[in-house]
């Protein structure tokens, strides 16, 4: 199964990252403001800025998190530069295994 990790970005100007197995549903859902979409309801999408597939729903759980808590700079750098996810990916696989 694909996980989509995604980022909106959104008319009250922030960024709302989340995740799916169908982004294209999920799209639809937050541009409509579906009960199941809390935020978008109140802050609807204006284009999605970023997408990454994945295999692993654990790691985009905890890259979805990791991004949530970023500075919006870091987000707009992420956006930027999307191959950057790699940094978090990386930094998520360290703190996992220093863990062990």
């Amino acid at each position: 199964m694909t996980y989509w990790l995604y980022i909106l970005h959104c008319n009250n100007d922030t960024y709302y990252t989340g995740y799916t197995t169908d982004l294209l549903r999920r799209y639809r859902e937050h541009q409509i403001g579906s009960a199941k979409c809390k935020y978008t309801r109140s802050f609807k999408p204006r284009s999605m800025v970023q997408c990454w597939p994945f295999d692993d729903k654990s790691l985009v759980l905890r890259l979805e998190c990791k991004i949530k808590a970023l500075s919006r700079a870091h987000k707009e750098h992420l956006i930027a530069e999307p191959s950057q996810l790699i940094v978090l990916i990386r930094e998520l696989t360290a703190a996992r295994l220093s863990k062990c």
